[in-house]
């Protein structure tokens, strides 16, 4: 089990999510945490990282217990568990490649395989890492998935701005199996452990028995509203909140003149993944996929967003404004993919993923800039 300063956490992608949990994990103090930061670690390492959090308060200057610029330095020692924070974008780089010091002959015959823990979104993010983990002949793979949900944007490469909840389920991969719903003894072991140390740095835990349907739910947001966010270029802000009353003043709302009625089409699109769910054996009750989820997600969405406080943006359309690539495969397509192998149609879905592969293709392309 974790005890305090004697277990060592490697957390790669020091990004908006990355920061709030590593600094989550530190605060435990139960580990020491080593963080990867890849494109901003000259200014971390300088300055520090400025965390303005309305759950955890303002910090300036705050690093890490060891700040590293690559996965190959970081690889010196063992880990107890590894945390991926980096978007998944398999299409232009594969989760084993990212990291490919920790999996290589000299690291694993001098330290012991770490738990992968893998903070992203998506569908199929673990698989990639399953078979290069599985291919060092070490015995199976630890992997947990997990769902995130956090509000929190990075504003500048060293500024990370953090509403007032993160939320986070765990539980292990099971390649192959989405229907299994008991854990082991050692899986709970693990999960527990982990838990332990997340619940004391702040962060509310549930522990899953089966993480895939918790993460098919969490696409279910993903699916309609970061898919129209992008397309739109506008925050689902633009979907719900009213006009400002007189001697307010605030934007983006839903103006008055052309208001449209958007919730019929979120309705339908999240329509067809109960479809696709049920096809998949998720039964229709809150251990499984709840038909109500349609309407909860879209009213739970709407409650948030007409908050005229409420500024954060989807992830993937701040990363469309900035010409990064998105994350359309493991979102869209890995649902399209599943759909065809299921011999479910899913037309809007489909659509959306034509939609946003275009943006992508663009981006990748060199073409699409960012927005200035």
């Amino acid at each position: 089990m974790l005890t305090t300063g004697t277990k060592d956490v490697l957390l790669v992608g020091l990004g908006a999510v990355g920061t709030i949990y590593a600094y989550i994990l530190q605060s435990s103090k139960l580990v020491r945490v080593t963080a990867v930061a890849r494109s901003n670690y000259d200014v971390v390492n300088a300055k520090g990282i400025h965390i303005k959090s309305q759950k955890y308060g303002t910090h300036e200057s705050w690093k890490p217990h060891r700040l590293v610029s690559s996965v190959a330095e970081a690889a010196d020692r063992p880990y107890s568990y590894v945390f991926l924070t980096t978007k998944a974008i398999p299409e232009v780089i594969k989760t084993p490649r990212i990291l490919e010091p920790l999996l290589s002959r000299p690291y694993s015959e001098r330290h012991p395989q770490p738990t992968y823990v893998l903070l992203q979104n998506g569908l199929g993010v673990e698989r990639d890492l399953y078979h290069s983990v599985k291919a060092l002949d070490l015995g199976e793979p630890r992997i947990i998935s997990t769902v995130v949900y956090i509000s929190t944007n990075a504003v500048e490469k060293n500024v990370v701005h953090h509403n007032g909840f993160d939320r986070i389920t765990i539980g292990m991969y099971r390649h192959g199996d989405h229907l299994t719903t008991t854990n082991s003894p050692e899986e709970d072991a693990i999960l527990t452990d982990l838990g332990i140390a997340l619940k004391t740095g702040g962060s509310e835990v549930t522990i899953a028995t089966e993480i895939q349907r918790k993460k098919f739910i969490k696409t279910f947001w993903n699916i309609v509203f970061s898919s129209f966010s992008t397309l739109t270029g506008c925050s689902p802000t633009a979907f719900f909140r009213p006009p400002p009353k007189e001697g307010q003043s605030y934007s983006p709302y839903v103006a008055p003149q052309t208001a449209p009625d958007i919730v019929p089409v979120l309705r339908a699109v999240l329509q067809e993944m109960i479809t696709l769910g049920r096809a998949l054996g998720y039964p229709d009750n809150e251990d499984g996929l709840p038909s109500s989820l349609v309407d909860d997600t879209i009213s739970r969405t709407a409650e948030l967003h007409r908050d005229p406080a409420n500024s954060i943006v989807p992830s993937m359309l701040l990363d469309a404004q900035n010409g990064s690539p998105i994350e359309v495969e493991v979102i869209l397509g890995e649902v399209v993919r599943m759909a065809k192998e299921m011999g479910i149609d899913m037309p809007r879905v489909e659509t959306l993923y034509a939609l946003l592969s275009i943006i992508q293709n663009q981006t990748l392309g060199g073409i699409r800039r960012p927005k200035l």
